[in-house]
Order: C-alpha cells, then structure tokens, then sequence
C-alpha cells in the first residue's frame, strides 16, 4: 500500500555519530519505499547558513535525501526552532521542497494538518518571544552576514544559554497549550495534526466543535526514536530497530 512518512527533532550534528548513522540507515533502507517524506523541523542541531560547506555533515545529508529523492520519493523540508535559517539553495541540493509551517496536506485517509509545533508552545512566553526575534527577516540578514566562525560561536553560544534555560522550565510550561491546538485545528478545518518539537511521542483525540481530530506527536531521535507511517487505513508510529538506535 502507498505510504507517507514522518519525521523530525533528528537533531544531526557531528558529534552525534550513532543519530547520523540512524539518519543515513533510514534513507537508504525504509524511505525509498514512501511516497514523500515530510521532515516536520529540526533535522540539525543547528544551522548558521547554507553557505556553511565547512562541516561534512550537512553536504553528506544534502547527499543523502538527493539520491533519495532520484528514486522517487517526494522529499519535504519544513524549518524548525534549530533550523531556521536552511534556505532554498540547501533544499536544492537535498532535491527536497521547502514546505510552509503550517502547511495542510492531502493524504489518503485524512485531510492533515502539519506543524513543527513550537507555535503551539503558547505558554512559554520567554521561547515565543525568542521566536519572533528568530524569524525576524531583518536579524537573519545581520546573522547571515557575518564570517562562518562568527555565526558558529554565536549559534554556541545560543545553544547553550537555550539548555540553561530549559533546566529552569517547568515540563508543563515547555509542551503544547490545548487551547492553542484547539485553535490550530478549527482555524484548519478540524483536520488531524501532525507535529514534533516537543520530543514527547504519543497519539492524542482532540473533540473540538463536534468533530473528533487525531494528533501524532513525532518523537526525537535522542533514544530510540521513531518514524511516523500513514496510509489510506491511518497511521502508525513505527520504532527504528534497536541495534540502530542506541543513546548517544
């Protein structure tokens, strides 16, 4: 049967060997078999430019989902809260589509919704705030700008001050607001939602106006990980195999 998957909080970086290898593992051996693939956000730890040719990893990626998609799998990028800043020479190169966050899909079996999902984080007004500053087109231009090792200790140092600052949050602050669910999944038609950034893994039911409305919530790939399968019969969140997937 004809399927999609999903995926996204992969979080690649050079000093996760065991979470590249996943990566590569999954795109050579159970994603030429999909349809499309939908990277819902957060496929690197972080990104300071497209023109950053200095770390291996992103051109072995870039690779990677290229000769993916020349076999025939749709491959869709969509910019999470670490990779804000991949652009359209970067998709080029990975044969991929930039996609919109959000962006509604037509799947067999379910109308869907898709989202990175930090939008929904609505109770955390410290991340919100950072957010806007983020996706701000005129502090990207100032960021971009800048000589490669300035943005790559700036992107550091950023990185860790974010870690500080999450040891400080509560659990409940840092997940989805239900209201602001609700209100994604009325503003979109009542569709079923698809969305990761909050690396906790589940299927939800959401009862809103009358009608009944599915929620994947995609998992990180920090453990275990998984990916996320839809056909015209539903979903199915499928765990990758063990000997693969072992912790950093």
């Amino acid at each position: 049967m004809s399927h999609t998957l999903f995926i996204s909080d992969l979080h690649l970086a050079a000093e996760r060997p065991r979470i590249n290898q996943q990566f590569f593992t999954f795109v050579r051996d159970v994603a030429p078999a999909a349809e499309a693939l939908y990277i819902l956000g957060d496929l690197f730890e972080y990104w300071i430019g497209d023109d950053d040719h200095e770390e291996p990893l992103n051109d072995a990626v870039a690779q990677a989902l290229a000769a993916l998609a020349a076999r025939g799998t749709r491959v869709y990028l969509m910019h999470g809260n670490r990779d804000v800043l991949i652009g359209t020479s970067y998709a080029v190169r990975c044969g991929a589509t930039l996609i919109a966050d959000p962006t509604v899909v037509e799947l067999p079996g379910a109308r869907t919704l898709l989202m990175h999902g930090d939008t929904l984080c609505t109770d955390d007004l410290e991340y919100q705030t950072f957010r806007r500053y983020a996706h701000d087109t005129e502090n990207q231009r100032k960021f971009l700008a800048q000589p490669l090792p300035a943005r790559r200790d700036q992107m550091r140092g950023m990185r860790a001050q974010s870690e500080q600052v999450k040891k400080e949050k509560t659990v409940a602050i840092m997940d989805v607001s239900p209201a602001a669910v609700e209100a994604a999944l009325r503003a979109h038609g009542h569709p079923r939602l698809i969305h990761g950034h909050t690396h906790r893994p589940a299927h939800h039911t959401h009862c809103v106006d009358g009608h009944t409305c599915e929620r994947w919530v995609l998992a990180d790939w920090y453990q275990r990980g998984s990916y996320l399968r839809c056909d015209a019969g539903g979903c199915t969140m499928v765990q990758l195999p063990s000997g693969l997937a072992s912790p950093e």
